[in-house]
């Protein structure tokens, strides 16, 4: 498609300061449907003149291209210079057809599918209307805690960065104006996901060096990758709200980085700066944001009440505003909109799109890739030939599991787990029985003896478990990550009748199993699998498909443990007895073991997998050569499955204290059943490189080694040298 050639110079040279300001400003679609007559309702509220509605430069949260462009249209009749709104969304899994939750993106380990998923969502979105997605999010978290967690990919800087830089790549191609691609926000800058106690919006107290080495790459990926917009984060940041901190945005951001597209605040962050206590009213709060280079203002009244009369003022230069606009207008501009409003978008194409055949099959490809077997003692897959099937617990056949965050996404046109398997075996007789509520505070025991009796009558049981998908996302922080209400109890009981039976979790975050662990003979985890999740976890269950995806989250043992994660420090007193024996005098808990009950990279497979050997070709390297290592693996098992060969290194030595293990390269493989693969790697001097005390990022000589296998059960290892 040909790049536009319209002069956004010349249109900012005829426009005034209101309508400047007004391109800064971003207001819920709810505003710019209202009328003039209304005068209670919520523009009001926030002190939004109908002046300046007919002049704001983007909306948020819309339903369909109908409404888009009814909007579109009502807003190009009354701004005098007809410039199109930006219409931005959260397309985070999904437009209409859900995908898995990023958790469960990052578990295939599968870049390529996570660009296909995003393809897809991107047809759909700009189908729709939607110009831009606040899409990635690459908050690194160790806390399960915290409800966001379904958004990452997990306690990994460089899963994360790879995974979120596939998504920057799927969602803007090569070009955005495209009809089929969209422009893309990368969130939230930054350390959102390291909020104290796991508690959403908490603050957020973290040395340079550790932000720099785990919580800053993936957002620096996805603006290598050429993300267009940047969404500062909520939290303050060792003392100051990141949308107002100047060495978080002009030193990092802007200095180190070189980043110049556009800087966005999060819903009302500008505002909240009055709620942190270091801003006294609206206007102090606008010139904070603004002199800190946040271009447009999200939902407060900061802007719209004040950026005019500080240039009027002269507390900020109308130079600066000009730049400002410039960078909205030329994001219109390359997404083509000064000759396409709509950029492409029309009911027909979204009707078309959404949910169709094509679609549904990449949401139940990816439901299946990234579905983690937890557990299995050789229950599954369970033969196909069964007849009499139990499936029990709250989400035996429920269709809430798209999970949140899923844009205009339908709980209704989500597949349940007893509607896929009538699917996949229409002769079977299946009885469903729910037992119990999955909301913590219901207590109610009385559809268990139904769903014993069924259980005890079945040649099999599938027992679907979790939380409500309300139960994560933004602002659902949890302190007891066990399953909720009476689930457990359902499940003791169940399990006590009937043995041929296996547990299938949906949830948007690592669960505390250890009992489950104990009595389930095996166990699914979906997390919140999408439109397609019922026909991914049946065919998972009945050997249709053969799971592969590995947790890139640890699953704790008990709460107490958070936040836990696979790369933490040496400690000058680590623990060495067993781990169920409790230590003293060294950094162990009483009555709980350090490990993770599914430690990162955990993950089970129908097929049975051996580390052959894993070869070097050298045991020394020095800063301008490199290490080429292969590993050996055998697929002993009579399926063909996917194996995660994962490659992890340990500084030994170092002039600051060093994680105990790090990803430093993986690869998924397709592996025949009695088939032998090589998979290689290569390690470079930078992959070697740290932050040190002086946040130095450096390299030192001395020894490492490097493994292969997943965190707490490294299974080949090999020294080398650094000279």
């Amino acid at each position: 498609m040909a790049k536009s050639n319209f002069d956004i110079n010349k249109l900012l040279s005829q426009m005034t300061l209101e309508e400047k300001v007004g391109q800064l400003i971003q207001l819920n679609s709810m505003f710019i449907g209202e009328t003039t007559a209304d005068i209670t309702g919520p523009k009001e509220q926030l002190g939004v003149s109908d002046s300046m509605l007919a002049k704001i430069g983007s909306t948020l949260n819309f339903h369909s291209f109908a409404e888009v462009k009814a909007l579109q249209d009502g807003h190009m009749e009354k701004d005098r210079l007809g410039i199109p709104l930006l219409f931005m969304m959260d397309v985070i899994h999904g437009y209409r057809t859900i995908f898995p939750i990023p958790l469960a993106l990052g578990a295939s380990f599968d870049p390529e599918l996570v660009k296909d998923c995003t393809r897809m969502a991107a047809k759909e979105a700009s189908a729709g209307g939607i110009h831009v997605t606040f899409t990635p999010m690459v908050d690194y978290v160790r806390d399960a805690r915290w409800g966001r967690v379904m958004e990452t990919c997990g306690e990994d800087p460089l899963v994360n960065s790879v995974m979120g830089a596939a998504q920057v790549e799927a969602f803007q191609g090569d070009d955005i104006s495209d009809p089929e691609n969209i422009a893309t926000c990368v969130k939230h800058f930054a350390a959102y996901g390291g909020a104290e106690a796991g508690r959403d919006y908490n603050t957020v107290e973290l040395s340079e060096r550790l932000l720099r080495e785990c919580y800053f790459p993936a957002y620096k990926a996805c603006l290598d990758a050429g993300a267009n917009m940047v969404m500062p984060s909520f939290n303050s940041l060792n003392g100051v709200p990141s949308i107002a901190n100047k060495w978080l945005i002009q030193d990092v951001l802007k200095g180190e980085w070189g980043f110049d597209g556009i800087i966005i605040s999060d819903y009302n962050a500008i505002g909240e700066l009055l709620k942190h206590g270091i801003a006294q009213n609206a206007k102090d709060a606008a010139l904070m944001a603004f002199e800190n280079g946040c271009d447009i203002d999200m939902m407060s009244a900061g802007y719209c009440s004040s950026l005019c009369q500080l240039v009027e003022e002269g507390k900020v230069s109308e130079k600066k505003i000009d730049e400002a606009v410039l960078k909205v207008l030329e994001l219109k501009r390359e997404l083509g909109l000064f000759e396409d409003p709509y950029h492409g978008g029309s009911t027909e194409k979204e009707e078309a799109l959404c949910l169709c055949p094509e679609h549904r099959a990449i949401a139940l490809r990816a439901a299946e890739e990234c579905a983690v077997l937890l557990k299995n003692n050789g229950t599954l897959p369970f033969s196909k030939d069964i007849k009499n099937i139990a499936i029990i617990g709250p989400f035996a056949d429920s269709n809430a599991i798209k999970g949140f965050w899923a844009c205009n996404g339908l709980d209704k046109e989500c597949v349940s787990v007893a509607e896929g398997v009538k699917n996949l075996l229409p002769d079977a007789k299946i009885t469903v029985a729910a037992g119990c509520s999955a909301e913590w505070n219901v207590c109610d025991k009385d559809g268990f003896a139904e769903a014993v009796e069924a259980a005890r009558n079945a040649d099999a049981v599938i027992l679907c478990l979790g939380e409500p998908q309300n139960y994560s996302g933004e602002g659902n922080s949890r302190a007891d990550l066990g399953l909720p209400g009476e689930q457990m109890a359902l499940a003791r009981e169940v399990l006590a009748v009937n043995k041929n039976a296996a547990a299938v979790l949906f949830n948007g975050r690592p669960l505390v199993l250890t009992e489950l662990d104990e009595i389930a003979p095996a166990i699914l985890d979906m997390f919140f699998p999408g439109s397609e999740g019922g026909n991914a976890a049946a065919r998972l269950l009945f050997g249709e498909a053969n799971p592969s995806g590995k947790v890139t989250m640890s699953f704790p043992k008990s709460v107490g443990q958070c936040p836990i994660y696979y790369n933490h420090p040496s400690t000058g007193r680590p623990k060495a007895r067993p781990e169920n024996v409790h230590q003293p005098y060294a950094s162990s808990y009483i009555g709980c073991g350090n490990k993770a009950l599914y430690p990162f990279g955990h993950g089970l497979s129908y097929s049975d997998f051996s580390y052959e050997s894993l070869e070097l070709d050298t045991d020394r390297m020095s800063a301008d050569s490199e290490i080429n290592v292969r590993v050996t693996v055998k697929n002993n098992g009579d399926r063909a499955g996917k194996e995660v060969v994962q490659l992890y290194m340990r500084d030994l030595c170092a002039s600051a204290v060093r994680p105990v293990q790090s990803l430093i390269a993986f690869k998924k493989v397709d592996i025949g059943a009695g088939e032998t693969v090589t998979v290689d790697f290569t390690i470079t001097e930078e992959m070697l490189r740290f932050y040190n005390f002086r946040c130095e990022f450096i390299s030192e000589p001395g020894d490492f080694e490097v493994s292969a296998g997943y965190a707490d059960n490294l299974i080949l290892t090999k020294k080398f040298t650094l000279e």
